[in-house]
């Protein structure tokens, strides 16, 4: 099986390069590092908080305990298996449906009795042929309407005047709403009102003081 080398991509041309600005190399020439600002590095270094410690130290210690577990430090359990025993309405239950069972199972079909399957399809009566006929009358009558067979009435608009008695009531009633809208209350006549008051007889004086 042969391996493919890959063939290095072809050098730009000049014409590709980037090109620099002119002034660039005559400011390269005369730089001076004395110029440059000194600059102190400072390192920080954080340190963990009481929390971070903490954690470590459970973390470091759970793992050393999981590496050094001695499994002979384990106490010997033996394994008790407890048996429930069915009380009487389980065990009924159990009974009853291993006989329903074994009654399906060794199922006697001789002693099924052959039957013979009635169809029961009752005819209408009168009544009902009657209602259907009708029915059925009355629908086709409908669908088959003849709209030229009916006749052109003119309808008649009566107007029923009112009689006298019904006039002379409205006359008296407009008559009386007439008269309570344009009262004059100047026409009215003063009168002074009299408070009576009275005085008990001798005969009731008497009668209450017998009571």
């Amino acid at each position: 099986m042969s391996c493919e080398v890959p063939v290095a991509p072809a050098a730009p041309a000049l014409k590709d390069l980037p090109k620099v600005a002119g002034n660039l190399k005559s400011e390269l020439e005369g730089f001076k590092s004395s110029n440059l600002k000194n600059a102190d590095t400072q390192e920080k270094i954080v340190l963990p908080s009481a929390e971070d410690v903490e954690q470590e130290k459970t973390h470091k210690a759970l793992i050393a305990g999981v590496e050094n577990f001695q499994p002979s430090s384990l106490k010997r359990t033996d394994t008790k298996e407890k048996i429930v025993l069915p009380n009487a309405q389980d065990l009924a239950a159990e009974k009853t449906e291993k006989a329903l069972i074994e009654g399906i199972e060794h199922f006697d079909t001789s002693k099924l009795k052959h039957t013979e399957t009635q169809e029961k399809n009752p005819l209408p009566d009168k009544e009902v042929v009657l209602q259907e006929k009708t029915h059925q009358n009355f629908i086709h009558g409908v669908e088959q309407f003849d709209k030229a067979s009916m006749k052109h009435t003119e309808t008649t608009e009566k107007i029923v005047l009112p009689d006298s008695e019904v006039i002379e009531q409205e006359k008296g009633q407009k008559n009386l709403i007439s008269g309570i809208e344009n009262f004059d209350s100047t026409k009215l006549k003063h009168a002074e009102t009299c408070e009576k008051n009275p005085l008990p007889t001798k005969e009731i004086i008497d009668q209450e003081k017998s009571a």
